[in-house]
Protein backbone atom coordinates (compact mmCIF):
# COMPACT_ATOMS: atom_id res chain seq x y z
CA UNK A 1 0.00 0.00 0.00
CA UNK A 2 3.17 2.20 0.85
CA UNK A 3 4.70 2.07 -2.34
CA UNK A 4 1.67 2.58 -4.41
CA UNK A 5 0.50 5.72 -2.76
CA UNK A 6 4.40 6.83 -3.13
CA UNK A 7 4.34 5.70 -6.77
CA UNK A 8 0.79 7.97 -7.08
CA UNK A 9 2.77 10.90 -5.38
CA UNK A 10 5.77 10.99 -7.52
CA UNK A 11 3.32 11.02 -10.39
CA UNK A 12 1.44 14.12 -9.40
CA UNK A 13 4.83 15.61 -8.83
CA UNK A 14 6.38 14.60 -12.29
CA UNK A 15 3.32 16.02 -13.65
CA UNK A 16 3.86 19.48 -15.29
CA UNK A 17 0.73 21.94 -14.71
CA UNK A 18 0.80 23.47 -17.97
CA UNK A 19 -1.01 26.66 -16.29
CA UNK A 20 -4.12 26.08 -18.68
CA UNK A 21 -7.05 28.80 -17.72
CA UNK A 22 -10.58 27.50 -17.62
CA UNK A 23 -11.21 29.57 -20.61
CA UNK A 24 -10.75 26.61 -22.58
CA UNK A 25 -13.72 24.84 -21.81
CA UNK A 26 -15.69 27.57 -22.58
CA UNK A 27 -18.76 28.14 -24.04
CA UNK A 28 -20.36 25.75 -21.02
CA UNK A 29 -23.79 27.19 -22.18
CA UNK A 30 -25.29 28.16 -25.49
CA UNK A 31 -25.48 31.85 -25.76
CA UNK A 32 -28.56 33.71 -24.83
CA UNK A 33 -28.21 35.34 -28.42
CA UNK A 34 -26.78 31.81 -30.14
CA UNK A 35 -29.10 31.09 -33.58
CA UNK A 36 -29.68 27.86 -31.99
CA UNK A 37 -31.51 28.84 -28.63
CA UNK A 38 -34.97 28.82 -29.54
CA UNK A 39 -35.36 25.63 -31.19
CA UNK A 40 -33.17 24.08 -28.05
CA UNK A 41 -35.65 25.68 -25.66
CA UNK A 42 -38.54 24.16 -27.71
CA UNK A 43 -36.87 20.49 -27.43
CA UNK A 44 -36.23 21.24 -23.42
CA UNK A 45 -39.90 21.92 -23.16
CA UNK A 46 -41.01 18.81 -25.36
CA UNK A 47 -38.87 16.72 -23.43
CA UNK A 48 -40.36 18.19 -19.65
CA UNK A 49 -43.71 17.91 -20.77
CA UNK A 50 -43.19 14.45 -22.33
CA UNK A 51 -40.96 12.62 -19.23
CA UNK A 52 -43.91 14.50 -16.48
CA UNK A 53 -46.74 13.17 -18.93
CA UNK A 54 -45.28 9.45 -19.45
CA UNK A 55 -44.48 9.06 -15.35
CA UNK A 56 -48.49 10.73 -14.17
CA UNK A 57 -49.52 7.85 -16.50
CA UNK A 58 -47.69 5.27 -14.18
CA UNK A 59 -49.61 3.96 -11.35
CA UNK A 60 -46.85 4.79 -8.56
CA UNK A 61 -46.46 1.09 -7.63
CA UNK A 62 -45.85 0.50 -10.89
CA UNK A 63 -42.87 2.77 -10.55
CA UNK A 64 -39.95 1.12 -8.72
CA UNK A 65 -39.95 -1.96 -10.36
CA UNK A 66 -39.86 -0.30 -13.56
CA UNK A 67 -37.52 1.94 -12.21
CA UNK A 68 -35.58 -2.11 -11.51
CA UNK A 69 -35.61 -2.83 -15.24
CA UNK A 70 -34.56 0.38 -16.45
CA UNK A 71 -31.11 0.30 -14.16
CA UNK A 72 -30.28 -3.27 -15.65
CA UNK A 73 -31.21 -1.78 -19.60
CA UNK A 74 -28.94 1.73 -18.51
CA UNK A 75 -25.68 -0.54 -16.78
CA UNK A 76 -26.28 -2.41 -20.25
CA UNK A 77 -26.01 0.11 -22.94
CA UNK A 78 -23.43 2.33 -20.80
CA UNK A 79 -21.33 -0.54 -20.74
CA UNK A 80 -22.01 -1.47 -23.56
CA UNK A 81 -20.81 2.08 -25.41
CA UNK A 82 -17.42 1.01 -23.48
CA UNK A 83 -17.38 -2.55 -25.43
CA UNK A 84 -18.48 -4.57 -22.23
CA UNK A 85 -21.52 -6.69 -22.86
CA UNK A 86 -23.05 -7.98 -20.25
CA UNK A 87 -26.88 -8.97 -21.24
CA UNK A 88 -29.49 -7.89 -18.61
CA UNK A 89 -30.26 -11.48 -17.94
CA UNK A 90 -26.59 -11.53 -16.67
CA UNK A 91 -26.84 -8.69 -14.69
CA UNK A 92 -30.06 -10.03 -13.37
CA UNK A 93 -28.38 -13.14 -12.27
CA UNK A 94 -25.65 -11.02 -10.79
CA UNK A 95 -27.87 -9.28 -8.44
CA UNK A 96 -29.17 -12.53 -6.87
CA UNK A 97 -25.26 -14.19 -6.47
CA UNK A 98 -25.74 -15.99 -9.52
CA UNK A 99 -22.05 -15.82 -11.10
CA UNK A 100 -20.30 -17.48 -14.48
CA UNK A 101 -17.64 -19.75 -14.07
CA UNK A 102 -15.89 -17.78 -16.74
CA UNK A 103 -13.28 -15.66 -15.14
CA UNK A 104 -13.86 -12.58 -17.59
CA UNK A 105 -17.76 -12.67 -17.62
CA UNK A 106 -17.57 -13.01 -13.81
CA UNK A 107 -15.68 -10.19 -14.00
CA UNK A 108 -18.28 -8.24 -16.27
CA UNK A 109 -21.39 -9.34 -13.88
CA UNK A 110 -19.43 -7.51 -10.77
CA UNK A 111 -18.87 -4.46 -13.36
CA UNK A 112 -22.41 -4.03 -14.13
CA UNK A 113 -23.30 -5.27 -10.24
CA UNK A 114 -21.51 -2.12 -9.43
CA UNK A 115 -22.89 0.16 -12.06
CA UNK A 116 -26.33 -0.75 -10.40
CA UNK A 117 -25.71 0.25 -7.25
CA UNK A 118 -23.97 3.68 -8.28
CA UNK A 119 -27.45 4.23 -10.47
CA UNK A 120 -29.89 2.78 -7.77
CA UNK A 121 -28.02 4.67 -5.37
CA UNK A 122 -28.53 7.83 -7.20
CA UNK A 123 -32.38 7.19 -8.03
CA UNK A 124 -32.93 7.35 -3.77
CA UNK A 125 -31.50 10.65 -3.83
CA UNK A 126 -27.97 9.72 -3.16
CA UNK A 127 -26.95 12.78 -4.80
CA UNK A 128 -29.32 15.38 -2.88
CA UNK A 129 -29.74 18.02 -5.56
CA UNK A 130 -25.86 18.11 -6.18
CA UNK A 131 -25.16 16.07 -9.14
CA UNK A 132 -22.25 18.33 -10.64
CA UNK A 133 -20.37 19.22 -7.50
CA UNK A 134 -17.15 18.38 -8.04
CA UNK A 135 -17.03 15.94 -5.01
CA UNK A 136 -20.38 14.04 -6.49
CA UNK A 137 -18.02 13.33 -9.27
CA UNK A 138 -15.48 11.68 -7.12
CA UNK A 139 -17.95 10.01 -5.30
CA UNK A 140 -19.82 8.56 -8.05
CA UNK A 141 -16.50 7.16 -9.16
CA UNK A 142 -15.06 5.89 -5.96
CA UNK A 143 -18.44 4.07 -5.17
CA UNK A 144 -18.27 2.47 -9.16
CA UNK A 145 -14.79 1.97 -8.90
CA UNK A 146 -14.45 0.55 -5.26
CA UNK A 147 -17.01 -2.65 -6.60
CA UNK A 148 -15.11 -3.52 -9.31
CA UNK A 149 -12.66 -6.47 -9.84
CA UNK A 150 -9.12 -6.03 -9.25
CA UNK A 151 -8.46 -7.00 -13.41
CA UNK A 152 -10.90 -4.35 -13.97
CA UNK A 153 -9.33 -1.77 -12.54
CA UNK A 154 -6.19 -1.73 -14.93
CA UNK A 155 -5.63 0.73 -17.84
CA UNK A 156 -2.84 -0.11 -20.14
CA UNK A 157 -1.17 2.95 -22.28
CA UNK A 158 -1.90 1.95 -25.91
CA UNK A 159 1.95 3.15 -26.87
CA UNK A 160 4.23 2.60 -24.07
CA UNK A 161 2.06 -0.80 -23.12
CA UNK A 162 2.28 0.58 -19.16
CA UNK A 163 -0.15 -0.39 -16.86
CA UNK A 164 -1.46 1.68 -14.24
CA UNK A 165 -4.18 1.01 -11.50
CA UNK A 166 -6.69 3.79 -11.39
CA UNK A 167 -7.84 4.57 -7.45
CA UNK A 168 -11.50 4.66 -7.10
CA UNK A 169 -12.24 8.51 -6.41
CA UNK A 170 -8.79 10.10 -7.66
CA UNK A 171 -8.23 12.08 -10.00
CA UNK A 172 -6.02 11.57 -12.61
CA UNK A 173 -2.55 11.83 -11.71
CA UNK A 174 -0.99 11.40 -15.09
CA UNK A 175 -1.57 13.27 -18.54
CA UNK A 176 -3.52 11.55 -21.05
CA UNK A 177 -4.49 11.25 -24.96
CA UNK A 178 -7.72 10.22 -25.58
CA UNK A 179 -8.05 9.54 -29.30
CA UNK A 180 -7.52 12.47 -31.27
CA UNK A 181 -7.93 14.37 -27.75
CA UNK A 182 -5.14 15.55 -25.75
CA UNK A 183 -6.83 16.77 -22.01
CA UNK A 184 -5.83 19.07 -19.62
CA UNK A 185 -3.14 18.24 -17.47
CA UNK A 186 -3.55 16.36 -14.57
CA UNK A 187 -2.42 19.02 -12.44
CA UNK A 188 -5.07 21.30 -14.09
CA UNK A 189 -8.06 18.98 -13.21
CA UNK A 190 -9.16 20.24 -9.65
CA UNK A 191 -9.26 24.20 -11.11
CA UNK A 192 -11.39 23.07 -14.57
CA UNK A 193 -14.15 20.70 -11.63
CA UNK A 194 -14.48 24.01 -9.65
CA UNK A 195 -15.42 25.86 -12.85
CA UNK A 196 -17.46 23.28 -14.16
CA UNK A 197 -19.92 23.16 -10.91
CA UNK A 198 -20.17 26.93 -10.62
CA UNK A 199 -21.38 26.99 -14.16
CA UNK A 200 -24.13 24.12 -14.10
CA UNK A 201 -24.71 24.32 -10.24
CA UNK A 202 -27.30 26.95 -9.90
CA UNK A 203 -29.02 26.97 -13.20
CA UNK A 204 -32.94 26.56 -13.29
CA UNK A 205 -34.95 23.58 -14.19
CA UNK A 206 -35.28 24.64 -18.25
CA UNK A 207 -31.42 25.68 -18.37
CA UNK A 208 -30.25 22.68 -16.68
CA UNK A 209 -32.16 20.66 -18.90
CA UNK A 210 -30.05 22.81 -21.98
CA UNK A 211 -27.19 22.34 -20.40
CA UNK A 212 -27.18 18.82 -19.90
CA UNK A 213 -25.48 18.02 -23.41
CA UNK A 214 -22.67 20.83 -22.41
CA UNK A 215 -22.29 19.56 -19.36
CA UNK A 216 -22.06 15.81 -20.26
CA UNK A 217 -19.55 16.87 -22.95
CA UNK A 218 -17.38 19.12 -20.74
CA UNK A 219 -16.70 16.76 -18.15
CA UNK A 220 -14.78 13.95 -20.44
CA UNK A 221 -13.30 16.56 -22.07
CA UNK A 222 -11.40 17.36 -18.82
CA UNK A 223 -10.95 13.68 -18.32
CA UNK A 224 -10.77 13.79 -14.94
CA UNK A 225 -10.09 10.03 -14.18
CA UNK A 226 -7.60 7.57 -15.48
CA UNK A 227 -11.15 5.22 -16.90
CA UNK A 228 -14.33 5.31 -15.94
CA UNK A 229 -15.07 8.77 -17.48
CA UNK A 230 -17.56 7.62 -19.88
CA UNK A 231 -19.70 5.80 -17.75
CA UNK A 232 -19.47 8.48 -14.95
CA UNK A 233 -20.47 11.23 -17.34
CA UNK A 234 -23.57 9.35 -18.41
CA UNK A 235 -24.41 8.45 -14.70
CA UNK A 236 -24.28 12.54 -13.97
CA UNK A 237 -26.33 13.22 -16.96
CA UNK A 238 -28.79 10.57 -15.89
CA UNK A 239 -28.82 12.16 -12.37
CA UNK A 240 -29.37 15.44 -13.70
CA UNK A 241 -32.08 14.87 -15.76
CA UNK A 242 -33.36 12.70 -12.49
CA UNK A 243 -33.91 15.65 -10.87
CA UNK A 244 -34.49 18.47 -13.25
CA UNK A 245 -37.79 16.30 -15.38
CA UNK A 246 -38.22 14.26 -12.11
CA UNK A 247 -38.27 11.21 -14.46
CA UNK A 248 -38.90 8.48 -11.51
CA UNK A 249 -35.76 7.01 -13.11
CA UNK A 250 -38.28 4.87 -15.43
CA UNK A 251 -36.27 6.06 -18.46
CA UNK A 252 -32.84 6.50 -19.09
CA UNK A 253 -31.00 8.20 -22.78
CA UNK A 254 -27.78 5.56 -22.26
CA UNK A 255 -29.80 2.83 -24.34
CA UNK A 256 -30.15 5.77 -27.11
CA UNK A 257 -26.73 6.74 -26.86
CA UNK A 258 -26.04 3.31 -27.33
CA UNK A 259 -28.12 2.79 -30.77
CA UNK A 260 -26.52 5.77 -32.34
CA UNK A 261 -23.51 5.52 -30.64
CA UNK A 262 -21.07 6.47 -33.56
CA UNK A 263 -23.28 9.60 -33.90
CA UNK A 264 -22.94 10.25 -30.34
CA UNK A 265 -18.61 9.46 -29.89
CA UNK A 266 -19.04 11.55 -33.41
CA UNK A 267 -20.65 14.69 -31.82
CA UNK A 268 -18.40 14.79 -28.19
CA UNK A 269 -15.31 14.48 -30.94
CA UNK A 270 -16.68 17.33 -32.79
CA UNK A 271 -16.88 19.12 -29.61
CA UNK A 272 -13.63 18.91 -29.00
CA UNK A 273 -12.92 21.10 -31.72
CA UNK A 274 -12.06 25.38 -31.28
CA UNK A 275 -13.95 28.01 -32.55
CA UNK A 276 -14.24 27.71 -36.71
CA UNK A 277 -14.42 32.11 -36.91
CA UNK A 278 -16.38 34.56 -35.29
CA UNK A 279 -19.93 33.88 -35.90
CA UNK A 280 -19.02 30.27 -34.24
CA UNK A 281 -19.56 31.74 -30.66
CA UNK A 282 -16.89 33.64 -28.30
CA UNK A 283 -15.32 30.79 -26.55
CA UNK A 284 -12.48 28.47 -27.22
CA UNK A 285 -14.37 25.74 -28.54
CA UNK A 286 -17.33 25.81 -30.76
CA UNK A 287 -20.28 26.54 -29.79
CA UNK A 288 -22.31 25.52 -33.43
CA UNK A 289 -20.88 22.00 -32.53
CA UNK A 290 -22.13 22.16 -28.75
CA UNK A 291 -25.28 23.37 -30.08
CA UNK A 292 -25.07 19.95 -32.82
CA UNK A 293 -25.17 17.83 -29.87
CA UNK A 294 -27.24 19.59 -27.42
CA UNK A 295 -30.09 18.78 -30.24
CA UNK A 296 -28.81 15.15 -30.81
CA UNK A 297 -28.86 14.93 -27.06
CA UNK A 298 -32.25 16.09 -26.33
CA UNK A 299 -33.78 14.31 -29.69
CA UNK A 300 -32.49 11.03 -28.55
CA UNK A 301 -33.82 11.81 -24.90
CA UNK A 302 -37.34 12.54 -26.18
CA UNK A 303 -36.94 9.52 -28.49
CA UNK A 304 -36.38 7.42 -25.35
CA UNK A 305 -39.12 9.01 -23.27
CA UNK A 306 -41.34 7.90 -25.98
CA UNK A 307 -40.11 4.68 -27.04
CA UNK A 308 -41.16 3.51 -22.89
CA UNK A 309 -44.38 5.27 -22.94
CA UNK A 310 -45.01 3.11 -26.07
CA UNK A 311 -43.67 0.03 -24.57
CA UNK A 312 -46.10 1.11 -21.42
CA UNK A 313 -49.23 1.50 -23.30
CA UNK A 314 -51.98 -0.38 -20.96
CA UNK A 315 -54.13 -2.37 -23.53
CA UNK A 316 -51.02 -3.48 -25.34
CA UNK A 317 -48.84 -4.58 -22.26
CA UNK A 318 -52.19 -5.82 -20.88
CA UNK A 319 -52.58 -8.47 -23.73
CA UNK A 320 -48.52 -9.26 -23.70
CA UNK A 321 -48.40 -10.09 -20.25
CA UNK A 322 -51.55 -12.28 -20.82
CA UNK A 323 -50.87 -13.97 -23.49
CA UNK A 324 -47.83 -14.74 -22.18
CA UNK A 325 -49.60 -16.24 -18.51
CA UNK A 326 -51.87 -18.55 -21.20
CA UNK A 327 -48.80 -19.91 -22.63
CA UNK A 328 -47.34 -20.56 -18.82
CA UNK A 329 -50.45 -21.81 -17.87
CA UNK A 330 -50.54 -24.65 -21.03
CA UNK A 331 -47.33 -25.46 -20.45
CA UNK A 332 -48.21 -26.46 -16.49
CA UNK A 333 -45.33 -23.41 -15.03
CA UNK A 334 -48.20 -21.97 -13.73
CA UNK A 335 -52.03 -22.77 -12.38
CA UNK A 336 -55.38 -21.34 -13.62
CA UNK A 337 -56.62 -18.27 -12.75
CA UNK A 338 -53.03 -16.64 -12.51
CA UNK A 339 -53.91 -13.81 -15.41
CA UNK A 340 -56.42 -12.79 -13.11
CA UNK A 341 -53.93 -12.08 -10.55
CA UNK A 342 -51.75 -10.19 -13.09
CA UNK A 343 -53.83 -7.76 -14.69
CA UNK A 344 -55.38 -7.00 -11.22
CA UNK A 345 -51.62 -5.91 -10.51
CA UNK A 346 -51.44 -3.70 -13.74
CA UNK A 347 -55.13 -1.89 -12.91
CA UNK A 348 -54.60 -1.32 -9.15
CA UNK A 349 -50.77 -1.53 -8.90
CA UNK A 350 -50.27 -3.50 -5.60
CA UNK A 351 -52.61 -6.40 -4.24
CA UNK A 352 -52.99 -7.06 -0.83
CA UNK A 353 -52.30 -10.61 -0.34
CA UNK A 354 -55.92 -11.21 1.10
CA UNK A 355 -57.43 -9.94 -1.95
CA UNK A 356 -55.79 -12.78 -4.56
CA UNK A 357 -58.72 -15.47 -3.31
CA UNK A 358 -61.40 -13.15 -4.35
CA UNK A 359 -59.68 -12.46 -8.03
CA UNK A 360 -58.70 -15.90 -8.13
CA UNK A 361 -62.52 -16.91 -7.32
CA UNK A 362 -61.20 -20.08 -5.26
CA UNK A 363 -60.36 -20.71 -1.55
CA UNK A 364 -57.12 -18.74 0.11
CA UNK A 365 -54.92 -22.13 -0.19
CA UNK A 366 -55.16 -22.31 -3.89
CA UNK A 367 -55.00 -18.58 -4.34
CA UNK A 368 -51.52 -18.83 -2.33
CA UNK A 369 -50.35 -21.63 -4.60
CA UNK A 370 -51.35 -18.97 -7.67
CA UNK A 371 -49.35 -16.18 -6.33
CA UNK A 372 -46.50 -18.52 -5.44
CA UNK A 373 -45.93 -20.18 -8.62
CA UNK A 374 -46.03 -16.38 -9.99
CA UNK A 375 -43.25 -15.43 -7.13
CA UNK A 376 -41.46 -18.10 -8.53
CA UNK A 377 -41.40 -16.91 -12.36
CA UNK A 378 -40.01 -13.39 -10.97
CA UNK A 379 -43.23 -11.74 -12.33
CA UNK A 380 -44.61 -10.79 -8.49
CA UNK A 381 -42.65 -9.28 -5.95
CA UNK A 382 -43.34 -7.80 -2.50
CA UNK A 383 -41.32 -5.99 0.68
CA UNK A 384 -42.18 -9.18 2.80
CA UNK A 385 -44.32 -12.64 3.23
CA UNK A 386 -46.88 -9.73 4.23
CA UNK A 387 -46.55 -6.84 2.75
CA UNK A 388 -48.67 -6.28 -0.48
CA UNK A 389 -47.99 -7.68 -3.87
CA UNK A 390 -47.13 -5.87 -6.74
CA UNK A 391 -45.73 -6.56 -10.50
CA UNK A 392 -42.31 -7.32 -11.63
CA UNK A 393 -40.34 -6.81 -14.65
CA UNK A 394 -37.75 -9.86 -14.88
CA UNK A 395 -35.14 -8.88 -17.47
CA UNK A 396 -35.93 -12.87 -18.77
CA UNK A 397 -39.30 -11.67 -20.14
CA UNK A 398 -38.56 -8.49 -21.31
CA UNK A 399 -38.40 -9.68 -24.70
CA UNK A 400 -41.87 -10.85 -24.68
CA UNK A 401 -43.62 -8.08 -22.02
CA UNK A 402 -41.43 -4.80 -23.33
CA UNK A 403 -40.10 -5.84 -26.76
CA UNK A 404 -37.34 -4.14 -28.14
CA UNK A 405 -35.96 -2.71 -24.47
CA UNK A 406 -32.64 -4.48 -25.20
CA UNK A 407 -31.29 -7.58 -27.18
CA UNK A 408 -32.58 -11.42 -26.69
CA UNK A 409 -29.79 -13.15 -25.15
CA UNK A 410 -28.34 -15.38 -27.69
CA UNK A 411 -25.63 -17.76 -25.58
Amino acid sequence: MANREEDIEADIRAATDLGETVSMMEPLLIAEGSKHRSHLTDLALELAQKSAGFRRSLPESLLASLADLVRAMNCYYSNLIEGHDTHPIDIERALKGDYSNDAKKRDLQLEAKAHIAVQKWIDIGGLKGHAVAADSIREIHRRFCEALPEDLLWVEDPVTKERTKVIPGKLRHRDVAVGRHVPISAPAVPRFLKRFEEAYSKLGKTETILSAAAAHHRLVWIHPFLDGNGRVARLISHATLLEALDTGAVWSIARGLARNVDAYKGHLAACDQPRRNDLDGRGSLSEENLAEFTKFFLTVCIDQVTFMETLMQPDQLRARILIWAEEEIRLNKLLPKSGAVLEALLYRGELPRGDAAAIVGTGERQARRVVSALIDQGVLTSESTRAPLRLAFPAALASRWMPGLFPEKTG
